[in-house]
């Protein structure tokens, strides 16, 4: 590929100076690349306005609205929309600016190839777990604190391409991920009505276990596969535990 393209990318970041590197690297072929950075404490800021990009600074205020804000700041009609843990492929490079000569779509899903301990994880509900990244900036915008997906007016073609994502750097981190998820999901679900019984902590993380290890074929992923599915049944479990906690704070 010869030149810049004329492709904006929206990142959101705090504290990834070990992430965002590889990943500018990735995508060093589009002519603007927006950074909304909340709060970093590291070089994260530094190593991006380096690299050129456009950075601004936050508060945050969840994974939605902070990457709407992120798209919105951006120059060109399609914004491609990665995560800081995130790598964009040569060859998936290639099939973006194949792309955009003549879009026949307004957004365009990827599968996303997640990877633990440097291993691609081939099931445990990690594969193909495709996402919607490269879009019309205008035609559509995120919905959700957490888990958020982008949703537009237009329509959504599906590509044989991937993205790579290095989500988690060990257990540890998983399980600080499990913790921070499953609070902000439970504020969610009490906020949209939802309430939970005295079973559904159980329920929840029991159903979770045997979906991700049994039906998405987990065990297949050794060690790895067990550990998913464990802080997966544990994320839904707490979720619902919290949410009772939740409940109990503040009774109606």
């Amino acid at each position: 590929m010869t030149g810049k393209l004329a492709l904006s990318v929206a990142i959101i970041t705090k504290d990834e100076e070990e992430n965002i590197p590889a990943l500018l690297d990735s995508v060093s072929f589009a002519d603007d690349i927006v950074v909304v950075d909340s709060g970093s404490t590291d070089r994260t800021v530094e190593i991006a306005e380096n690299f050129c990009c456009r950075v601004f600074s936050e508060e945050w205020r969840g994974y939605g609205p902070q990457k709407n804000s992120a798209v919105e700041k951006c120059r060109n009609e399609w914004v491609l929309l990665l995560d800081a843990d995130e790598r964009l492929p040569a060859e998936t490079a290639k099939a973006i600016a194949e792309i955009l000569k003549q879009p026949a779509a307004d957004a365009y899903s990827f599968r996303r190839k997640n990877y633990l301990h440097g291993r691609w994880m081939r099931h445990s509900g990690y594969w193909p777990d495709r996402q919607v990244r490269l879009v019309r900036g205008k035609f559509g915008s995120f919905r959700g604190t957490i888990h958020e997906q982008w949703a537009t007016r237009g329509a959504v073609a599906d590509l044989d391409a991937h993205i790579d994502h290095y989500a988690f750097s060990g257990y540890a981190d998983m399980l600080k991920t499990l913790n921070e998820y499953s609070s902000v999901i439970a504020e969610e679900l009490h906020s949209s009505g939802r309430r939970a019984g005295p079973l559904s902590p159980v329920s929840h993380g029991v159903g979770m276990f045997l979906t991700i290890y049994f039906l998405r074929l987990g065990f297949l992923d050794g060690l790895d596969g067990l550990a998913t599915a464990l802080t997966k049944a544990g994320g839904s479990f707490f979720k619902y535990a919290k949410l009772r906690e939740i409940q109990a704070r503040r009774p109606e």
